[in-house]
């Protein structure tokens, strides 16, 4: 009876070990990660082998874990002062809390002053001005003052780069929700908005343009972000209400070729100006409906004058991004449709279980021929270098086609 009592109890013992060493706890990759992590975290790159996706959704909370930590403590300090620093730049914000924080955290408001090329006393006074111009009924309402006192203040490269940091330190700092983010502007702060919004749309679930001027910019790139357009019917400077009138058919056209996407909304007010007597308030309700697709099933990307290397689920390797460079992709189950690539060589396709099925194969379509026909490969090196690049949670992906488009 000591025996068979004896024999059980070293059975389970064996069952219960076998067990937890089979974890995603306690397998090769996961216990590779947490040491680098303490000693060499630059080697993260080299964890190519592949995961299940038990070990990939673990990976994705210790590293995102680890990096907000980083976050944290390498920008207490400018979070404090509320001002970021880039080189030799400052962007200086104020936020403002309304509402009650929702269990899955606030959204954000990210709100563009207006000014331009004027005296720093001029664009001081327009930032002061757009600190209470917006009042959601739930979120950060956050005014920045542009770094600079340039006609196009708000469309220059560094407002990329600002605004992508800004978001992922009030995650860290304020816990936001990071699929209802949005972005809005009034006169110069709405030229900014036509120009972020398309560029940027990964990073936002709405955008809304207040009295503003788009410039060179194309609204390709909104096909999975909600545009709103508010402009006074007298405002005539610069062509402004003209110009909305043109977006407006432009969107309706695109929205006609392409009915789940371009989502819009152009409200030219009758009688007003270039000041709209807070008429616009209403492109705030009107975007605050909507939450982020952080994988669309159909991305249209136009690199503008200011290129990024990420657009939602697509990229280029670094330095390959060319202006007016233009591709569109559709995700059909475990098929990737590339129905257009113009001035792309290389085009890299970032996946995850969301998206598809990693355990399957996946293909690439291009000009009717499968370009690829594979099992995509889980790793900790693809979840390191997105969350590195873009660090939430929400949108990150694990997996990656690169192919040649030659």
């Amino acid at each position: 009876m000591k025996l068979r009592y004896l024999l059980f109890t070293c059975l389970t013992i064996i069952i219960i070990t076998g067990c937890q060493n089979n974890s995603p706890e306690n397998s090769r990759e996961i216990q590779s990660l947490k040491q680098l992590l303490v000693e060499s975290p630059s080697s993260i790159v080299d964890l190519n082998e592949k995961i299940s996706v038990e070990e990939s959704d673990l990976a994705v909370q210790i590293i995102q874990e680890y990096i907000s930590a980083d976050l944290k403590e390498k920008n207490e300090a400018q979070w404090q002062n509320e001002t970021l620093d880039l080189g030799d730049l400052q962007l200086k914000f104020k936020y403002k809390k309304f509402g009650e924080k929702p269990a899955n955290g606030w959204s954000l408001y990210i709100s563009m002053h207006g000014g331009g090329g004027a005296p720093a006393e001029v664009n001081d006074q327009q930032w002061q001005n757009q600190i209470n111009l917006y009042q959601p009924a739930e979120g950060i309402y956050m005014a920045a003052r542009a770094p600079t006192d340039t006609w196009n203040l708000w469309h220059e490269k560094h407002i990329d780069d600002f605004f992508a940091r800004f978001i992922q330190l009030a995650d860290v700092f304020e816990d936001i929700n990071t699929n209802r983010v949005y972005i809005t502007g009034y006169s110069a702060g709405g030229d900014g908005t036509y120009q972020l919004a398309p560029r940027m749309a990964d990073w936002f679930a709405g955008a809304s343009m207040m009295a503003g001027h788009p410039n060179d910019a194309s609204a390709l790139g909104l096909r999975n972000l909600p545009f709103a357009i508010h402009v006074g019917a007298e405002d005539g400077a610069y062509g402004r209400n003209e110009i909305a009138a043109e977006w407006g058919a432009r969107l309706d056209e695109l929205q006609k070729n392409d009915p789940e996407g371009y989502i819009h909304d152009v409200q030219i007010h009758e009688g007003m100006g270039h000041w709209m007597e807070r008429k616009d308030t209403v492109g705030i309700e009107w975007i605050s409906k909507f939450n982020r697709n952080a994988y669309p099933e159909k991305v249209v990307w136009k690199q503008s004058s200011v290129t990024h290397n990420r657009f939602y689920w697509l990229a280029v390797p670094e330095g390959e991004a060319i202006k007016d460079a233009e591709v569109v992709a559709i995700r059909d189950g475990q098929t990737i449709l590339i129905e257009k690539a113009d001035l792309v060589n290389t085009l890299i396709i970032k996946l995850n279980d969301k998206m598809v099925d990693l355990n399957k194969d996946v293909s690439v379509e291009f000009r009717g021929e499968i370009i690829y026909n594979e099992i995509p490969k889980r790793t900790i090196s693809n979840i390191w270098n997105s969350l590195n690049n873009h660090n939430d949670a929400e949108q990150v992906f694990c997996a990656q086609i690169e192919i040649s488009l030659n």
